[in-house]
């Protein structure tokens, strides 16, 4: 048997781009670019804490009635408890 060249209906479709090696960390170099929001571009490290669900609640509920968001009011509480000139 001899080996055919591919005829155009079967030649393959050409490879996109690569994808990054790190999902999560393309996700986060997102807020960099200049379509995202600007406050969000200050915010480029993310933090993960485990509430309960009473708490994790309670904290929605009194964002909701600021009319914030609890990601914006626990920034807040965070910037308050440790400024930046702390030793």
């Amino acid at each position: 048997m001899t080996a055919r060249a591919p005829s155009t209906a079967q030649k393959r479709a050409p490879i996109g781009r690569r994808p990054a090696a790190d999902a999560a960390s393309a996700w986060v170099r997102r807020a960099d670019e200049p379509a995202a929001a600007p406050k969000a571009s200050i915010y480029t490290a993310r933090l993960t804490i485990d509430v309960t669900p009473a708490l994790r609640g309670r904290i929605k509920i009194v964002a909701f009635k600021r009319s914030t968001t609890a990601a914006e009011m626990l920034r807040e509480v965070l910037e308050r408890e440790y400024p930046e000139d702390t030793p």
